[in-house]
């Protein structure tokens, strides 16, 4: 190996780190519900009084909580799955089903409930769920679901309310 191909693999190697730093760099934060104004909105100080730390931390900084912790997992009732934060209608009990993952899912939500996102917070491109009255984090939305649409929308507990009904 001589000194120019160690030069050129070296340059190489530069410009593809670059280039991945960049693409990396341009994802972050792109796409996210913060971008964006929406109808529910108050200061986190406000926010924070509203929620309370747990669910603060998951609607607001786009935490998750532990599988298999949240009541609403085991909620066979009739009725309608709203977001924590605003009460906006999200999901209808007849969509709620079992996926054993230890979250509340969803295999479809009320028409202009929600909307998604790209997050890149884990390295890897993930689809996430928001609510479009407050843009409050709800989960993350996968394609492993049941019929008739193929989706699961894994949701935060605490980021839902339920009312029976």
């Amino acid at each position: 190996m001589n000194a120019d191909n160690s030069l050129d693999r070296r340059n190489l190697l530069r410009w593809l780190g670059a280039g991945a730093a960049m693409g990396a760099l341009a994802a972050c934060g792109s796409g996210t519900a913060e971008a964006h104004s929406y109808p529910v909105s108050f200061s986190d100080t406000e926010w924070r009084k509203r929620l309370g730390p747990a669910a603060f931390h998951i609607l607001r900084e786009k935490g998750t909580e532990r599988p298999f912790t949240s009541p609403l997992l085991n909620e066979h009732r009739k009725g309608t799955f709203i977001c924590a934060a605003d009460g906006n209608r999200l999901f209808a009990s007849e969509t709620k089903y079992d996926s054993g993952t230890g979250w509340p899912s969803f295999w479809k939500p009320f028409p202009g409930a929600v909307a998604t996102s790209t997050d890149f917070d884990i390295g890897y491109p993930r689809t996430e769920v928001h609510c479009t009255r407050c843009g409050g984090h709800l989960g993350h939305v996968f394609r492993d679901g049941p019929k008739p649409t193929g989706l699961r929308y894994c949701m935060n507990g605490l980021a839902l309310a339920f009312v029976p009904g």
